[in-house]
């Protein structure tokens, strides 16, 4: 049966709750529309951009009257800027939807009738909270500027005035690079053209220590005026302890996995996360609400139920974090990670933490589980997993169950591919006893998971 709608088509919704990807849910003649700038509650004039077979996409271009849990947005980009889609909801609202969201995520991906999910954290701060981000450089009247991608527009980039994620010390840094840049003429990189030489900038803090480390990524060539570039952070942004220099030469818009070099300073940068001190470099994964990052661990180690005389394999373990953190309630802890840089970080914190009854292992979590037993390593009593956002594939999966732990900690960004990786882990014999969600991006649809898994 046809859509009763057509691309192009300006209709009449009102929008009745929200999709897991943070749009608007609506209803046209019995069939859904995702509707983009839209919350529960909102009357709006929206026009269709895609028909699918059973739904359609569009975009509201006119308020009739709003939903009762609409707030004003405090950042003047909101709206423009495609982060922070949810400045404009309720906190509250907010919580309830992440938690639906996971829920919805078990009974329809998982197949669980009645998941055991416990009520969502909400998060310590709301504003000013996330210690990585990352920038790209555009063209603007006055000189380049740094951005964030407009909503919906690969190529086009907001200029920002400020940013309420970061705090100050953030922001200072991101106009230091803005008058260091202009004072050397340079050119911002043009994504339809690919003409230009700077191209993002990466700003990583330690929010409990101060420090900052960044990674300017630009076009093939030497950067110029280095010199004058320490001196400006040194005085605006004092905080700074590194400057890495990557070179992106080909057309794809990324940032990361790009290898560096230190133009000064020091290619780490330190911060403190559940009583430990932590080595972090410019590739190495650290979670990005440290505040929360504490309170979602303390949660794991809690979960683990450790007595002290377990095997602990802390897989995808990144700097070490969680891993360190569960040693003193273990006998040993094996930390696996595929990021070589990420492992000699987690050696480093071992050794300035005095951690001695862990190893840390380069290879992939996903592929290497039986082949550490074949290679003398003890079978675990507890797993700790804290895999990407892709979760792990159904072999990764399957491996995992076939370790035979008592019991899994997993540690999710994502509550459908946690979902999806659910039904495998049940075959292997385990079942899902508890989970509870945590909010660590407020104003984002995004949602932190830490699940437990006991062996039947």
């Amino acid at each position: 049966m046809a859509a009763p709608f057509r691309v192009g088509q300006e209709l009449e919704l009102t929008v009745d709750s929200l999709a897991a990807g943070g749009r608007g849910v609506a209803r046209h003649d019995g069939v859904v529309v995702f509707v983009d700038r839209a919350l529960p509650g909102d009357r709006v004039m929206a026009r269709i951009q895609r028909v699918k077979r059973r739904h359609g996409e569009a975009i509201a271009y006119e308020r009739l009257s709003g939903g009762p849990d609409r707030v004003d947005a405090p950042c003047p980009h909101f709206g423009t800027c495609g982060g922070c889609r949810w400045q404009d909801l309720r906190y509250e609202r907010q919580l309830e939807h992440k938690e639906q969201q996971v829920l919805d995520a078990l009974q329809r991906i998982a197949g669980l009738p009645d998941p055991p999910v416990e009520p969502i954290v909400p998060a310590v701060r709301q504003y000013a909270y996330r210690n990585k981000l990352e920038y790209a450089w555009t063209a603007t009247p006055a000189g380049v500027s740094l951005g964030f991608h407009r909503a919906g527009r690969w190529e086009e980039i907001v200029p920002l005035e400020v940013c309420l994620l970061t705090g100050d010390r953030g922001n200072a840094v991101r106009e230091a690079f803005v008058a260091w840049a202009r004072a050397q003429a340079l050119e911002a990189y043009d994504q339809r053209a690919h003409t230009g030489y700077l191209r993002h900038l990466v700003v990583r803090e330690g929010v409990r220590t101060g420090e900052l480390l960044c990674i300017l990524v630009t076009g093939p060539g030497d950067v110029p005026g280095v010199e004058e570039l320490e001196a400006i952070l040194a005085e605006r942004a004092p905080g700074v302890v590194g400057v890495l220099h990557a070179v992106n030469d080909g057309v794809a818009e990324v940032a990361s996995g790009i290898p560096t070099r230190p133009l000064f300073g020091r290619a780490w940068f330190e911060e403190e996360i559940s009583g430990l001190h932590l080595r972090v470099s410019a590739g190495s994964f650290l979670q990005t609400n440290t505040e929360m990052a504490d309170v979602l661990y303390q949660d794991a180690i809690a979960q683990a139920g450790l007595t002290g005389g377990e095997i602990v394999w802390d897989m995808y373990c990144g700097t070490g974090s969680i891993g360190l953190a569960l040693a003193g309630s273990a006998r040993r802890v094996i930390g696996v990670e595929i990021v070589a840089e990420a492992i000699e970080r987690a050696r480093e914190n071992a050794l300035a933490n005095g951690v001695a009854n862990v190893q840390f292992v380069c290879t992939d979590a996903g592929k290497a589980p039986r082949d550490l037993i074949a290679d003398g390593l003890p079978a675990p009593d507890v797993v700790v997993l804290d895999p990407p956002r892709a979760g792990m594939t159904p072999k990764a999966a399957r491996r995992v169950a076939e370790l035979g732990a008592r019991r899994i900690v997993y540690v999710s960004c994502n509550p459908t591919t946690l979902a999806g990786n659910a039904p495998i882990l049940a075959e292997g014999g385990y079942t899902l006893t508890r989970l509870r969600p945590f909010d660590l991006f407020p104003h984002t649809p995004h949602v932190e998971c830490v699940a437990r898994f006991d062996r039947e």
